[in-house]
C-alpha cells in the first residue's frame, strides 16, 4: 500500500516545519512526516525549508538567536514518535541558497544524529544535491537515502540512483508514471513521488504504484487511499 507523507507536518493550522504540524501529523494517523535539516552557524541540526528565518541566514546565525519556533531535530525526533520520517538536507548550489556546504558536515552530522534513534519506524534521507545523497550513503550503508529531482530526464535519473548506490529516486510526481514505477521497481529502488495535493493526481500515484507520496493533504489522501 501507498505510504503517505505530511509534507513538513500538517501545517493547515499549525506553522510547517514546526513541532505543532509534526505533532498533527502523529494525531492525523499518518505514515510518515517529510522535513528540512539546516545546520546552524555554531552547529545545531533544526528544521527549516527556507534558508532564511525572519531576516536571519540560518547557516549564519546561532541556534539562540533563532525565532523559538524553529525546531532542533532532536525536538522535531520526539515529537515523531513511531512515525517514519523523511529527513531532506537542503544543500543546493543555487542563488536561492546563501551557503554551499561541500563539506559534507551537515550530512555527517544528520547522520550521526539519526544513528542513534530508535523512537521511529523508519528513515530515509534526501537530497537535491546528488553528492550530499553520496556522503549520506558512504557514512551509513543502512540508512535509506533518495535523490530529489525535478528538471532531470527521470529514466537518467534512475540510472544515476543506481550507479550511486542510492534506495530511492524523488522525483517531482509530473514526471512519475506507470512504466518509471516499474522500472524503478526492477532495479530495486523505490519510488517517492513530490509534492502530490490534488485529489486525482494522488489517486494516479496509487494507480502507478509509488511507494509514498508527499503531500500538503495528508487528510485528504487518507480519506481517499484508506
Amino acid at each position: 500500500m501507498m505510504e503517505i507523507y505530511a509534507h513538513r507536518g500538517v501545517h493547515h493550522q499549525e506553522r510547517e516545519n514546526s513541532v505543532g504540524a509534526f505533532r498533527a501529523a502523529v494525531a492525523l494517523g499518518v505514515d510518515g512526516v517529510e522535513f528540512d535539516v539546516r545546520r546552524t552557524l555554531d552547529g545545531a541540526l533544526v528544521i527549516h525549508h527556507d534558508p532564511v528565518a525572519e531576516g536571519l541566514s540560518i547557516a549564519r546565525t546561532a541556534l539562540s538567536e533563532l525565532p523559538p519556533y524553529v525546531p532542533t531535530l532532536n525536538q522535531a525526533i520526539d515529537a515523531l514518535v513511531g512515525l517514519r520520517i523523511n529527513v531532506e538536507l537542503k544543500n543546493l548550489l543555487d542563488p536561492s541558497e546563501p551557503v554551499l556546504d561541500e563539506t559534507g558536515r551537515c550530512a555527517l552530522e544528520t547522520v550521526a544524529s539519526l544513528q542513534s534513534l530508535a523512537n521511529v519506524e523508519s528513515i530515509i534521507v534526501s537530497s537535491f544535491d546528488l553528492a550530499t545523497c553520496e556522503v549520506v550513503r558512504a557514512a551509513d550503508a543502512d540508512i535509506a537515502v533518495g535523490w530529489l529531482f525535478w528538471d532531470v530526464a527521470p529514466l537518467d535519473g534512475l540510472e544515476t540512483a543506481v550507479a550511486a548506490g542510492l534506495s530511492a529516486i524523488h522525483p517531482h510526481y509530473l514526471l512519475v508514471d506507470a512504466a518509471l514505477v516499474a522500472r524503478a521497481h526492477d532495479l530495486g529502488l523505490l519510488v517517492n513521488a513530490w509534492t502530490v495535493n490534488r485529489p486525482e493526481d494522488i489517486e494516479a500515484m496509487a494507480r502507478f504504484g509509488v511507494s509514498s507520496v508527499i503531500t500538503d493533504e495528508p487528510a485528504l489522501a487518507l480519506e481517499l487511499l484508506r
